[in-house]
């Protein structure tokens, strides 16, 4: 019997009094982009030659200064695609690119002859280090392992001579280094700083990779910050990070390496890769940049950035994917929507009296940032409410109903919700609220209304009507202070009009210029019950808007 446990908890890095939670990131990393080689042979269909050349034009523009661009010696694609970035000046100045090898001559000499030409550029060479990968898939014993790295060093030093390159840097991967006994990685690594000889920090870096994610997050920091306190060639080394994503975990397990001391990440856009995928770059990017550090990448068009992957990778981003879903910003519950509307109206409020930045309930972000607009911060659907509906007419149409409607438009909408079963767009819930606001079909129409003698001097507006009460025509007079109470009063001598007054009246204007469109909100209390209902009246004459919502509110009053 397999006294084994199938699974058990990983055994703690040796770190000890480990400083990095009580670390705070000052700065960004170093960003490295591995969308085109690590990301690319992930996919179900590769890259051609033309998506990857418009992918990484557009991670030139993001901001990324290096980018892993291919594995020239593995395949004549990536090896044509190396020598048309170099032959056509595709990377600007101060743009690194990366190529990977193996370290086996042949393949060295392919990789180092693809980059001849090359303004700068980086060469990363890999090797297993874990006695998982050395005493099962190489069959090699830890002294193997160790020269193996140290040969494959050598060699790429002297093709680079050979070949009469400059400006390259060198970056080695002990693969499964969270694999890989972490003094033995260390022995390794100082070996191969050793044989690459002196250098300047940004031109060595030792790339410390969780190739498969076995370990809780906070381990990945440990693993770093022992490391660093072993490792003898610090001033010369960049420290990299490069996590994989298969327990879930490789945002948290990056941002707590960093703290750990890393000062270079590399990862994919929205987490492309083998598995579960690499490291999102966009998701830990972001995150520093809602703590206020300046990142130096550029997602301010989002959507955009969204549709050049997902065309080139033939994989959608879920619409819950961190930043870039389709619904990440978007609130359909009732009482999440009014915290965001009262929110965003607040914003020069928070700012002034409580000296808030950007605090607005449930957003982290401003998603004005990355080329996101408010007006679909809010969805509707039957598990939304007053506030959400209140938004999209906000917003969207103008309408600025006052705070005693919300709720009745609330009722409105949730009723055609829960019938419909499915979200509302803008255009609906604005039809919903005519029908139910502005153009309501009841047994009170205003046909015809005019003024037979003015206010003067404290003399009251008296007023004549044509109106139909329940199917028959009637002119009626009435007098009041304005044309709205003349109005009001005419309709109150009829005995087929219900008992009613006036409860409240507001309104607005739509637009800035003198053509704008007046609205006007009435609500009228029904004397049987007290009950009170709000009616809409939109017209380019206040006189006339404010007439419409009386008549809209009496209809509603009496169905």
């Amino acid at each position: 019997m397999n006294k084994n446990p199938k699974y058990e908890y990983p055994k703690p890095i040796p770190v000890k009094n480990r400083k990095w939670p009580d670390n705070q990131l000052k700065k960004a990393p170093v960003w490295c982009s591995v969308d085109l080689r690590d990301g690319n042979q992930a996919l179900p269909i590769p890259m051609t030659p033309e998506k990857k050349l418009k992918y990484f034009t557009a991670l030139v523009n993001i901001g990324f200064k290096e980018i892993e661009v291919g594995f020239p010696s593995a395949s004549q694609d990536d090896f044509d695609f190396t020598r048309k970035l170099i032959t056509e000046n595709h990377a600007p100045k101060g743009v690194r690119i990366s190529v990977l090898t193996q370290a086996r001559k042949h393949l060295i000499d392919r990789t180092v002859e693809s980059l001849i030409g090359v303004k700068e550029a980086i060469i990363h060479c890999y090797v297993a280090t874990s006695d998982l990968h050395g005493g099962i898939v190489f069959d090699k014993s830890r002294e193997d392992v160790k020269k193996m790295s140290i040969e494959g060093t050598r060699m790429i030093v002297k093709a680079i001579e050979k070949a009469g390159l400059k400006n390259i840097a060198y970056e080695f991967s002990p693969e499964e280094f969270t694999d890989t006994d972490i003094d033995f990685a260390v022995e390794v690594c100082e070996a191969v700083k050793e044989a690459w000889g002196k250098s300047e920090k940004h031109n060595f870096i030792l790339n410390l990779p969780a190739t498969v994610e076995r370990r809780p997050p906070y381990q990945y920091a440990d693993m770093i910050e022992y490391f660093i306190s072993k490792y003898k060639y610090m001033s010369e080394t960049t420290i990299s990070l490069h996590a994989h994503n298969d327990q879930g975990c490789a945002v948290a397990a990056t941002e707590m390496a960093l703290l750990a001391g890393a000062d270079r990440v590399e990862g994919t856009l929205f987490g492309h890769g083998e598995r579960t995928g690499n490291l999102d770059i966009v998701t830990i990017a972001l995150n520093l940049h809602s703590r206020g550090i300046k990142t130096n990448l550029d997602f301010s068009d989002m959507p955009s950035i969204v549709k050049i992957v997902e065309n080139a990778s033939c994989i959608p981003v879920h619409q819950r994917h961190p930043y870039a879903g389709e619904l990440v910003f978007t609130a359909f519950s009732g009482s999440h929507q009014d915290a965001i509307r009262k929110g965003l109206n607040s914003r020069k409020k928070a700012e002034e009296f409580f000296h808030l930045g950007w605090k607005v309930p449930y957003l982290h972000i401003d998603p004005a940032d990355i080329g996101r607009k408010y007006e679909r911060l809010i969805r509707i659907n039957s598990q939304s409410g007053k506030g959400g509906a209140v938004f999209i007419l906000e917003q969207d149409f103008g309408i600025r109903p006052p705070k005693e409607m919300h709720p009745e438009i609330g009722d409105a909408m949730q009723a055609y919700a829960d019938k419909k079963k499915k979200e509302i767009t803008s255009e609906e819930l604005y039809e919903i609220f005519k029908k139910n606001f502005i153009e309501v079909k009841g047994p009170y129409s205003l046909d015809d209304f005019h003024i037979i003698s003015e206010q003067n001097k404290g003399e009251n507006v008296h007023a004549k009507l044509t109106v139909t009460i329940n199917g028959a025509k009637h002119v009626i007079e009435g007098e009041g202070n304005g044309p709205v109470s003349a109005a009001v009063h005419a309709m109150k001598t009829q005995k087929e009009v219900i008992g009613f007054i006036i409860n409240d009246f507001s309104e607005q204007s739509m637009g800035q210029t003198a053509d704008a469109t007046a609205v006007a909100y009435v609500s009228v209390k029904r004397s049987s019950d007290g009950k009170a209902f709000y009616g809409v009246g939109i017209h380019s004459n206040i006189e006339q808007a404010a007439l419409r919502a009386v008549f809209a509110a009496l209809n509603r009053a009496a169905n």
